[in-house]
């Protein structure tokens, strides 16, 4: 059946071009915030705009192109819609061919397809309205976290089904590792996105876990969906593709299976290391320190296994573009799987994470690894099931190295910006004093790299472009062959017990039931081992006292933060490091605590400081700074890349919600409200409301004097200023951080 190859191969091709656009106009936005404004309108008469002179359009598009909003489409876009699609195309294909029969059920196939399809138009949707969770790969919220299981469960009840009617009786090391994806994607998802919806007609939720164990869940599952989204199922790819296409069988058997059992085996230990020096429990960021080295072996077993697939078969390289995109990838795998490792170790990244260097080496491998072998396993379809050859071997040698010129272009600048960023934050004056305390100088330093990473951006989208039209061309001049004759006897049955003098694994590959058992089990043991102690052990997070539950606008105002996409650029967690608690919190040297945050759902620790951090932001900056800050950034802070939020200012804040938020933290998550405070939630947000406002005005006469006008003009319509969300987003700015904080730090002395 090629017709559901031919519609996943489509779904790769359109989602890839808009994948990169995303992440052309988030790479744009980092050196020229001012783009909504150029599109939607700007009162600054400084900024060039189509509508100049006219902030209200800008209001009306609600954050819609907002960074934080942009970057998770772009994200999401990249793995769920061009990776996922390019890996269903693939798999259908070789599939069929390997089990020599067609898919289990050419019904499912196609309810899977339209559901992925359907799944992704609705993170789109949700995810420009401001509907998210935050957590970084998983943003999507409950309904669209169901719609992703139902789409899931469907492909694996088909793959499974194809392969118990198989007419081949050993599973080719392809199929195993389509097992094993499917397997662990199930398994991280559904525990990774357990969450309470506020009521089953709202797309609000928060998260089952909180603080330091949503974070341990969280990069357990973030690093494994790189494993399991982005690695294993383009794993199979290569295993199938790259021998096919290079017309040689796969450099060694042993070695492929050396390199399917401990790399999933080990990469389900090593999330934490995404986690090294937080509030983290140190056992466990030490266990994912261990086994990320221990990733070297076969993630480097599986590149070289590839590369040497190729021996013979140098000279073809040279002529053939599908081969050079397959060389090309599995070196980016190579390279983006040393790295992995060396970043997890305490010395590395104490330097590397927060910055850009960490930005670099996702690319490295999504640049180079997931598109380049989706680009290979297009080109090489496309002939194939048209019947036809490549409309212009030309033309794919220019999409191969404008690619290459844009991987080179990306990486290269982002490891000199990571570097730079890195050193900048820890360098001292010899009086003690940080060098750079203003953090806007270790921002402006970089903006050359962010401008060379756009044009990287540029060549790989241009190259991309080409690939669409060949494959155009390609399709229009060749003849679709929709259904493709089996040329297989259907097996005789034999009995699953192991037979004398057979091997353990030649065993294991005609018993998928068994392989798929053991695959499990090796998958999860690193899953139990890390997890189940941090959420059962109530003593892996020390309750600090001082530390209270949010009020409710506090509550409100976070959600807010969240929908924003704030996170993607602000980090909440001090390191123990001797610069972030001067540059953050110099007066009293407090440090982040895992007890800070046993009230936040979802925890909002980041994974890169664009902007600084905020877990001691509370009560540094007026009211006022902060009301300003956010309708305009450079007015408080001349050169900063930070959008703007004029809509924050303007639109009234929905409470409709706010009293059951509370109760449901109240009731489900054992938060410590009482009855009084949960009765008199409303009476509670007007008043913290009304002494923001009351702060605002007696700092800054000129935002008072605004508000007159605007009361005077309105009239009825007009919105009082503690009704609107700007009030409960600065509310909650203002407590972050200010539960642990001490008037002075005493030592003890020594006589």
């Amino acid at each position: 059946d090629n017709q559901i190859v031919r519609a996943f191969l489509y779904a790769t091709v359109t989602f890839g071009i808009i994948g990169f656009i995303l992440g052309l106009t988030a790479a744009l936005m980092l050196f020229y915030p001012e783009l909504p404004e150029f599109l939607f309108g700007t009162d600054d008469t400084t900024i060039q705009s189509l509508r100049s002179g006219n902030i209200q359009g800008l209001i009306n598009s609600q954050g819609a192109m907002g960074f934080g909003r942009i970057r998770m489409l772009h994200t999401s876009a990249v793995i769920f819609a061009f990776v996922c699609n390019s890996f269903f195309c693939g798999a259908y294909y070789s599939m069929q061919r390997l089990l020599k029969t067609r898919m289990y059920s050419d019904t499912l196939s196609w309810i899977h397809f339209w559901s992925w399809q359907l799944m992704i138009i609705a993170v789109v949707i949700t995810f420009l309205m401001g509907i998210n969770t935050s957590k970084e790969y998983a943003e999507h919220e409950w309904p669209i976290d169901i719609l992703i299981t139902v789409s899931w469960v469907i492909f694996g009840i088909n793959m499974f089904g194809t392969i118990m009617k198989r007419r081949v009786r050993h599973l080719y090391v392809a199929i195993w590792f389509y097992i094993a994806t499917w397997i662990a994607v199930a398994m991280l998802h559904i525990f990774n996105n357990l969450e309470v919806p506020l009521s089953f007609t709202s797309w609000k939720s928060y998260s089952a876990y909180a603080g330091v164990k949503d974070a341990l869940v969280q990069w357990w599952y973030g690093h494994n969906a790189v494993a399991f989204v982005l690695t294993t199922p383009v794993l199979g790819l290569m295993y199938y593709f790259l021998p096919k296409a290079a017309d040689r069988p796969v450099f060694s058997y042993k070695l492929s299976i050396i390199h399917f059992w401990s790399l999933i085996f080990v990469y389900l230990w090593a999330g934490p290391h995404h986690l090294q020096y937080t509030a983290l429990p140190a056992w466990a960021q030490a266990v994912g320190t261990g086994f990320s080295i221990m990733l070297i072996a076969p993630s480097w077993g599986g590149m070289l296994n590839g590369l040497l697939t190729l021996r013979g078969a140098w000279d073809k390289v040279r002529e053939n573009p599908i081969l050079k995109f397959f060389v090309v990838a599995v070196t980016c795998y190579g390279m983006a799987t040393f790295e992995g490792p060396l970043l997890a170790t305490k010395s590395l990244n104490k330097i590397g994470h927060y910055t850009d260097w960490v930005i670099g080496h996702v690319h490295l491998g999504a640049l180079g690894w997931n598109g380049f072998m989706a680009f290979g396993v297009i080109y090489y379809l496309v002939p194939v099931m048209w019947r036809t050859k490549i409309w212009s071997p030309k033309l794919a040698n220019w999409h191969f190295w404008l690619g290459t010129l844009g991987i080179i272009f990306y990486a290269v600048p982002m490891y000199i910006a990571g570097f730079t960023q890195g050193l900048m934050w820890k360098q001292f004056n010899p009086d003690g004093t940080l060098v750079y305390k203003n953090w806007l100088d270790t921002v402006t330093a970089i903006l050359p790299y962010f401008k060379m990473r756009f044009l990287g951006g540029l060549f790989y989208l241009g190259g991309a472009v080409l690939m669409v039209i060949n494959v155009y061309k390609t399709i229009k001049f060749g003849s679709f062959q929709k259904d493709v004759p089996t040329e297989a006897a259907a097996l005789a049955k034999v009995g699953t017990s192991r037979r004398q003098g057979e091997g353990w694994h030649v065993w294991l590959e005609r018993t998928p039931h068994l392989l798929s058992i053991f695959a499990f089990v090796a998958i999860a043991i690193g899953g139990l081992v890390e997890i189940v102690p941090t959420l059962t052990i109530k003593s892996n997070v020390t309750q600090l006292s001082s530390v209270k539950p949010y009020s409710p606008l506090e509550l409100e105002g976070r959600d807010l933060y969240v929908r924003e996409g704030c996170n993607s650029c602000h980090s909440q967690m001090i390191r123990p490091f001797r610069d972030e608690v001067m540059r953050f919190d110099g007066k009293n040297g407090q440090y982040s605590k895992a007890g800070e945050f046993i009230y936040d759902r979802p925890f909002l620790w980041g994974s890169k400081r664009t902007g600084p951090d905020l877990q001691r932001e509370g009560q540094k900056n007026p009211d006022s700074w902060h009301f300003k800050h956010m309708y305009n950034p450079r007015i408080t802070s001349a050169g900063s890349i930070m959008p703007r939020f004029p809509w924050l200012i303007t639109n009234r804040l929905d409470r409709t919600q706010m009293t059951a938020k509370v109760k449901l933290m109240k009731n489900t998550f054992d938060v410590p409200y009482t009855k009084a405070e949960i009765d008199s939630a409303d009476q509670w947000a007007d008043n913290q409301s009304k002494a923001i406002v009351k702060r605002i005005y007696s700092e800054a006469t000129d935002l008072k004097d605004q508000m007159e006008k605007e009361r005077s003009s309105k009239g009825n319509a007009f919105v009082p200023l503690e009704d609107r969300e700007i009030i409960a987003l600065i509310a909650y700015l203002q407590r972050l951080g200010t539960d642990i904080r001490t008037t002075a730090v005493k030592t003890a002395s020594i006589k």
